[in-house]
């Protein structure tokens, strides 16, 4: 008796529409186009924080936690006058720096977190302030950002890449991340980035930040990476710009 045989179809596997959106926000000729064009943009732009050696970056980016690098540069003249070097900080109590960057906000526990990473830098470190991240994590009050900010501005050491709010924003604006969490988000960028771009690339995307894509209301229309960018928060957009000039033709 002949057999019948079942004819079957056989389906292609397709992609997902997000994970596509995904792939196409990090391909390669997008990042690369995005770092040609903040080079451009902002090819000279340096860490914010006033500072004349590690320690002085170090306490003024622990300050810098919940609060603008302007607030935090109008305090640190008069804390580097009382206690200009790590061995001074070492020896003050946390009582005695509170009132000086009480306007930085969280103040007692930056004036704790500093009082302790300066005696630590003092008894464990000979009073430098260590250049490997591993080093780093060990002080109290710093974090991945912290460290990476000292690493890559004073060392000029790329071991990953600094996450403020300005990055986490404008990261996930760009699609270059979908993460939330800082460490996650640097964990996307530095699969991306160029490692020789790890420390410009904060500095540029954070006066980014600050200059022109802000938390609300964008200047879209000023900005280089617009027509790059298809964030639902945008303020003004060239796709629409041509989609009307077509429509009145």
């Amino acid at each position: 008796m002949a057999t019948r045989k079942m004819a079957t179809k056989k389906t292609k596997a397709t992609t997902p529409p997000s994970v596509k959106s995904e792939r196409k926000g990090r391909a390669p000729a997008r990042v690369a186009e995005i770092l040609r064009r903040l080079d451009i943009a902002y090819p000279e732009v340096r860490c914010a924080l006033t500072h004349k050696d590690a320690w002085q970056l170090l306490a003024a980016t622990i300050l810098s936690a919940q609060c603008t690098d302007v607030r935090v540069n109008m305090v640190t003249p008069e804390l580097f006058r009382q206690y200009p070097a790590v061995q001074d900080v070492a020896r003050a109590t946390p009582g005695e720096i509170e009132p000086i960057i009480q306007s930085t906000g969280f103040f007692r526990n930056k004036a704790k977190n500093m009082v302790g990473a300066a005696r630590k830098i003092v008894g464990e470190y000979g009073g430098r302030v260590p250049g490997t991240m591993e080093e780093l994590l060990t002080l109290p009050g710093v974090a991945r950002k912290t460290a990476n900010v000292v690493l890559g501005s004073w060392f000029g050491i790329a071991d990953g890449v600094v996450v403020d709010t300005h990055v986490q924003r404008i990261t996930r604006r760009l699609e270059l991340t979908k993460a939330d969490d800082p460490v996650a988000i640097e964990r996307d960028l530095v699969k991306i980035l160029p490692r020789e771009k790890w420390i410009d690339f904060s500095h540029q995307i954070i006066h980014h930040g600050r200059a022109l894509c802000v938390a609300r209301g964008p200047k879209c229309h000023a900005c280089p990476l617009e027509d790059l960018c298809h964030a639902a928060d945008k303020t003004w957009s060239t796709v629409a710009v041509h989609k009307g000039a077509k429509g009145k033709g």
